[in-house]
């Protein structure tokens, strides 16, 4: 609690307090209206203020002023019959207040969960001179330094580790409590905080180009994207609000004329002012114009805690009427990394063909060169490698301890006149020939992510209709990958600008209400994002351009928080139309019943407060996605 939230408590306690020892006091006439006066200009004086500030401003109609002249028209009225009985105005503004502190409080805590993220903002960066750690600013710290962390800083810019292992604590970043593990060679990734033991990193980008920035500028321009529904509150309110005064005046007037000069009857100016009054209490929007923006707000902000970035409230609407989602495979569905699947050779042993293939790539830096060298395990000796020959889009030819070795796809062997033999595995075979004799294959695979199979299933339990997979990769592993995912349709060997031809495609043959969705990581996946209903990003090892084109971004690269994120949208859409409808309905039945007289001041409270209150707390839920 703030100190201005605090400041409003004490008030709305004070205040209380005295309303309620007045009704002891028995004074009467101008002493009576001095005494009740005090807790009126106490709990209402900033209201009054504000409305004062409306009227110079020429912004006349807004929950101030009708609190405004509800109250004072109320104290009026009591001076006019000399009743004496002023606790409805007092009430009218005390439970007012009450409501706003409770909209006060939300949002506070809305942005106390947002707020957790701005933790993750480095203060300083060190670096080792003349021996000793020098702490500077970030912004400072160039490409290709390297900077020194130790337990417990974060890491304040992205990087590749040179020296140490450790622990990474990455729940600001992904919602994920287990930490990850991190030695020499991994990239590493800001707003991280290192757990154990002290790390050397060579910087790769400059701080505000850092991961750690481009969530917090992510997190703090979210809230200047609006939805289809916050615009439509913010019209009906302009609207609205001059609409209900006038017809509180209409109501104040019109039935005491109609009396007098057609019925011939007693005017009654007193009681239809008062329903007037009760009327324009009612009215009041604030229920809807504060819940709504506080939906949203609360759904970014637990969206945000569970790793998921949700660059505005319009994308979160979007994102709850998802249909179709389209994933990229390579980053997306699988992990990028190949690895060695299988070994198939003729008379040498598995081993013996690894060390051959390994060495013969071992100036390359191709993936496939990188998976080799891995699943070999030992250390290069680059000394028994001489002649290298690469042939691009074929493979290596090499001499490895004085035998000629050839390794490369079936174009090489073809190129060499060796017979091969043609793999029943689905993958990147590379064939192995030495001293011109066929020796074998290795298959080699990209590696599916463990989460994949699962999220493909939970985003069709949530009700998406279709998935599809775009790829570049031949036909033979798309089908093998989707078909081990369970996706719906696969298009292979696909360029960049054939997946924005293919989601455009399938575009136009979706309803209007069903929303596309493109899951991508890469820098080709970016004009796909773009062209998307919606596009999602992988954060934590996507490209800089996916996530800058992206609406919603993953910090975590995990496929099963796409579904886990259109849960959270659609959690937040219906506790939106809950408030809606539930605010206009009791609006509109206390109007009436205000209208004809049947509604009392009392009645108008609970219309304007009570219905707030419980819109606003129905808003707070938005937060939890936890179980979602």
């Amino acid at each position: 609690m703030n100190k201005k939230q605090k400041k409003m408590l004490i008030r709305i306690i004070v205040s209380a307090a005295m309303l309620i020892a007045l009704n002891f006091i028995p004074a009467t006439g101008v002493l009576r209206f001095i005494l009740y006066l005090i807790p009126y200009l106490i709990i209402g004086y900033d209201i009054l203020i504000k409305a004062v500030k409306g009227i110079k401003n020429r912004q006349i109609f807004d929950e101030s002023f009708l609190m405004a002249i509800a109250t004072i028209g109320a104290i009026a009225l009591a001076l006019y019959d000399r009743s004496g009985d002023y606790t409805e105005a007092i009430a009218v503004m005390l439970f007012y207040q009450i409501g706003e502190w409770f909209q006060s409080y939300a949002v506070g805590k809305s942005r106390r969960n947002i707020s957790e993220l701005m933790d993750i903002r480095p203060d300083y960066a060190n670096i080792e001179q003349g021996g000793k750690l020098e702490k500077v600013d970030p912004d400072e710290i160039e490409i290709g330094s390297i900077i020194v962390v130790q337990p417990g800083e974060k890491i304040p810019i992205d990087g590749v580790i040179t020296e140490g292992t450790s622990s990474l604590n990455t729940s600001a970043l992904t919602g994920e409590s287990l930490p990850r593990d991190a030695k020499p060679g991994d990239e590493i990734i800001s707003g991280c905080i290192n757990m154990s033991g002290v790390l050397k990193i060579r910087t790769t980008k400059d701080f505000g180009e850092s991961t750690v920035s481009k969530i917090l500028d992510l997190v703090e321009n979210a809230s200047s994207r609006k939805s289809k529904s916050e615009d439509f509150i913010s019209k009906f309110a302009r609207v609205y609000t001059p609409a209900v005064c006038i017809g509180a005046l209409a109501l104040a007037v019109l039935p005491p004329v109609v009396r007098m000069l057609i019925m011939s009857a007693a005017p009654e100016w007193g009681v239809w002012i008062y329903r007037a009054l009760t009327f324009l209490v009612i009215s009041c929007p604030c229920a809807l114009v504060i819940s709504i923006p506080l939906s949203f707000f609360a759904g970014i902000g637990g969206a945000s805690k569970a790793g998921v970035l949700v660059k505005g409230s319009n994308y979160l609407e979007t994102l709850s009427q998802t249909g179709i989602v389209i994933f990229d495979k390579t980053g997306t569905l699988t992990q990028g990394v190949f690895e060695v699947n299988g070994i198939h050779h003729n008379e040498l042993e598995n081993a013996k063909l690894l060390e051959y293939a390994a060495l013969a790539e071992s100036a390359s830096s191709h993936p496939i060169s990188k998976s080799l060298q891995r699943a070999y395990g030992k250390q290069i000796d680059r000394s028994r490698v001489t002649d290298i020959q690469e042939i691009s889009g074929n493979g290596v030819i090499a001499t490895v301890d004085g035998t000629e070795v050839a390794a490369g796809n079936d174009k090489l062997m073809k190129h060499l006149n060796v017979p091969y033999i043609n793999c029943h595995m689905t993958g990147t075979i590379i064939h192995i020939a030495i001293n011109g004799e066929y020796s074998g294959h290795i298959v080699i695979s990209d590696v599916i992510k463990p989460h994949s199979k699962e999220a493909v299933s939970a985003l069709k339990k949530s009700g998406v209709s279709r998935t599809v997979m775009l790829t570049g990769d031949s036909k033979a592993v798309a089908e093998q990958v989707a078909a081990e995912l369970g996706i719906d349709n696969v298009y292979s060997e696909l360029l960049p600008a054939d997946k924005v031809e293919k989601v455009e495609e399938i575009m136009k043959t979706k309803s209007e209400k069903t929303k596309l969705a493109f899951v991508g990581d890469g820098i080709n996946d970016a004009p796909v994002l773009r062209r998307a209903d919606i596009g999602i990003a992988m954060g934590a090892m996507g490209s800089d351009a996916a996530i800058e084109a992206a609406d919603v971004v993953l910090m975590d690269d995990d496929p099963l928080k796409i579904s886990k994120a259109v849960k959270i949208s659609r959690k937040c859409l219906g506790i939106v139309y809950q408030n809606i409808v539930f605010a206009i309905g009791i609006k509109l039945i206390c109007l009436a019943l205000g209208a004809v007289g049947i509604a009392n001041m009392w009645l108008a409270i609970f219309a304007d407060v009570g219905v707030m209150i419980i819109a606003v707390l129905n808003a707070i839920r938005a937060l939890f996605v936890k179980t979602l």
